[in-house]
């Protein structure tokens, strides 16, 4: 599977295009569908992949038209075939209580949205997220493999091992 990672708005969210064989599933369109549906280039998008509701992950969303988009509002915590590309939804509340990650177990890689950052966690101070359930979520992800490379919401990738090691949040 190949990733690109786009960076899009003002804020600076990560939009991934995930690519098998000129297929693509798309991870948080969150603002300039001009500057995403370039980097598409035509392919043939599978589905949209929405790690949470803010409006950074979210804003080209409706450019998008007529594909499909799965979220915590139509997924459960299970496994998912689409196409060629396989993936588990990992509830993982805190930054918000929609919070999902998508885990590629085959290619160990999980989009994170804004739950997990490289040495830090998303903010746990806006409406609708719960400091209790970030821990909570914490705790849950360090049972993964620790070779997992995630993919963020904002900012550079990183490991679970990495953030064992260095993410004051997963020592408290």
């Amino acid at each position: 599977m190949k990733i690109e990672k786009i960076c899009v708005g003002t804020l600076k969210a990560n939009c991934y295009i995930l690519d098998i064989n000129n297929e693509v599933l798309l991870v948080d369109p969150g603002s300039e569908y001009d500057k995403i549906n370039s980097k598409i280039n035509g392919r043939k998008i599978l589905g949209i992949l929405i790690t949470h509701s803010h409006f950074d992950h979210i804003g080209a969303l409706d450019e998008f038209k007529d594909i499909s988009v799965y979220s915590y509002s139509n997924l459960e915590e299970k496994e998912y075939k689409i196409g060629n590309f396989t993936f588990d939804v990992i509830y993982n509340p805190g930054h918000s209580n929609d919070s999902i990650s998508f885990y590629f177990k085959e290619e160990k890689v999980l989009f994170s949205g804004d739950f997990l950052f490289y040495h830090t966690i998303g903010r746990c101070d806006l409406p609708m997220s719960n400091y209790s359930d970030m821990l909570k979520s914490i705790e849950k992800i360090k049972k993964y493999p620790k070779d997992i490379t995630v993919y963020p919401g904002h900012g550079r990738e990183t490991t679970i091992e990495e953030e064992i090691n260095n993410n004051m949040f997963f020592n408290l």
